[in-house]
């Protein structure tokens, strides 16, 4: 399965971007609200500055307490980012995620961020091609 066909599953919601310059507080507020592990950092709702996760909070809440809520995103968020593109495999996202430990890989397309998939899409799409394919071969054996 295709990045691209793990999308088209998705409700349109679109991508859940932040400025950076937002507090910790209120992006912790928004993952709440939103029932959502990570968001994106972008000035223009396009281009990718950084990412930050409720790990990454939740680690400086351990380190520094709650005194890291006041931070602005930007001193938080991750700016090392692993993106894939539409035509990538889910056992190659997969793969990515796997080896660098983290859960949401942006979609970019030109450059430009087009979606956002996380682990969980990718093991949902991979079950469900899963399913496929023993629905296929039972069905070559009993000579439907």
């Amino acid at each position: 399965m295709l990045v691209h066909q793990i999308l088209k599953g998705k409700p349109d919601d679109g991508v859940v971007t932040i400025s950076p310059s937002m507090k910790v507080q209120e992006a912790a507020e928004l993952l709440s609200s939103r029932k959502i592990g990570a968001v994106i950092v972008s000035e223009d709702g396009k281009m990718a500055l950084g990412i930050l996760s409720e790990r990454d909070i939740v680690r400086e809440l351990g380190r520094r307490g709650t005194a890291c809520l006041r931070d602005e995103v930007s001193d938080m968020m991750t700016t090392e980012l692993v993106f894939c593109a539409r035509d990538d495999t889910a056992d190659a996202v997969m793969s990515k995620m796997t080896e660098g430990r983290f859960r949401h890989m942006p979609v970019q397309e030109a450059g430009l961020m087009i979606g956002l998939i996380s682990i969980g899409d990718v093991v949902k799409a991979r079950l469900s091609e899963l399913s496929m394919e023993k629905d296929a071969l039972q069905g070559m054996i009993m000579g439907h």
